[in-house]
């Protein structure tokens, strides 16, 4: 667990969660391969099929990051929140960090061709959801209370309202 008694508490870094997704699901493709995605389509097919949601990735983490720097917040988890962050992409979704990250990690296992990748992303995506996500909503709602409490019954976490 990361940071102080105003911080979530957070089990790591957020961003280390996808990466070791990443790198655990090529070392096992290089250990085990499997070739199912590269038997599929072509690399240049990869690249070009899998730089849509690496792009879309990068432009919801500046968006996201562009909200916390106008709302003057602090963007990583293992420091204090100053304010809640609701406008821009933080009006159709409450995470649109984890959602970028995890866009990018599938777009990376499809230009990468690496099957394990995406088997890997789901172990990540419950870590990040129990181990990141219910720690900082927890911590959101204790700091600023029934402004919060309606913030998440009007936004869906994920973006999805489901």
């Amino acid at each position: 667990m990361i940071g102080g008694s105003d911080t979530p508490g957070v089990i790591t870094a957020p961003p280390l969660i996808p990466l070791s997704a990443l790198l655990l699901g090529l070392l096992v493709d290089w250990l085990l391969p499997l070739d199912i995605v590269s038997s599929l389509l072509s690399f240049w097919t990869r690249v070009i099929v899998g730089l849509l949601p690496v792009a879309a990735g990068v432009v919801l983490e500046l968006m996201a990051a562009h909200v916390f720097d106008r709302a003057g917040t602090n963007m990583r988890p293992w420091a204090p929140s100053l304010h809640l962050a609701t406008g821009g992409i933080y009006r159709w979704m409450r995470n649109p960090m984890y959602v970028g990250f995890f866009t990018m990690l599938i777009g990376l296992a499809i230009i990468f061709g690496s099957d394990w990748t995406f088997v890997t992303a789901i172990p990540a995506a419950l870590v990040i959801h129990y181990g990141v996500v219910l720690r900082e909503e927890r911590y959101l709602e204790r700091k600023f209370g029934e402004n919060y409490r309606r913030y998440v019954a009007s936004v869906p976490r994920y973006g999805w309202p489901f």
